[in-house]
């Protein structure tokens, strides 16, 4: 790979699907959520189509009844929570790299649509919380992705530009927030989504597998 010019150093990351393998979880909660309350069940696809996205965007449907709508948050967060530690890991080859990153004196940040409680969860479960300079997640900003405020808000955290900055996702809404910050964006291969999924959002890289990052760092260098 040719050398990046600017290089990249601010590496920021998504969790469920690129850091950790919880989907089956996610997708089990969803439909755990809508069978408690009698409610239709959605397929997987369906439910997948928003992950990327927080809870209240993916049960807006059922906001205008703000007591199911609450029901159904709080049932997803306890059958996720309750289930969580038998159900996450980490993908093979995330830690390394991450650890890869910060020898190379890379700065790394997390982009998240979980709230922080959760997130911090599933990073200590698999051992990635001191691998991560910065958290942000959707308890902490106004505007959840696919809006670019949490990236513009982590990259301010961290004191880093849009031209050495890349965001590293498994998504359509992640590559959108991405782009919309004004950042370099990777897609994930390794979690839920395909390329052709993907080929519309426009990735500037495609990660087959978590060492295709070092791609990355090392022409950064």
């Amino acid at each position: 790979m040719p050398a990046l010019t600017p290089p990249l150093r601010t590496f920021l990351f998504d969790l469920d699907g690129t850091l950790i393998d919880s989907i089956r979880l996610i997708l089990d909660s969803y439909h755990h959520s809508l069978a408690s309350q009698g409610l239709p069940p959605r397929s997987d696809e369906e439910w997948l189509s928003g992950v990327g996205t927080p809870l209240t965007a993916q049960f807006a449907p059922w906001k205008d009844d703000p007591l199911l709508f609450e029901a159904l948050i709080a049932t997803y967060r306890e059958y996720n929570l309750r289930n969580h530690d038998a159900m996450v890991q980490i993908y093979p080859g995330v830690g390394e790299v991450l650890r890869e990153l910060k020898a190379a004196g890379r700065q790394t940040g997390l982009v998240t649509s979980k709230n922080r409680s959760g997130a911090l969860r599933g990073l200590k479960l698999v051992g990635l919380d001191a691998l991560l300079d910065v958290l942000v997640c959707a308890d902490e900003v106004e505007n959840p992705k696919p809006h670019p405020e949490p990236v513009e808000k982590a990259m301010r955290l961290l004191g880093a530009d849009t031209a050495s900055t890349v965001y590293i996702g498994d998504s359509v809404h992640d590559m959108q927030s991405g782009r919309a910050a004004g950042v370099h964006t990777a897609a994930a291969l390794w979690g839920p989504f395909g390329r052709d999924h993907l080929t519309g959002a426009r990735p500037d890289y495609w990660l087959e597998r978590p060492a295709d990052l070092r791609r990355l760092f090392t022409a950064a260098a």
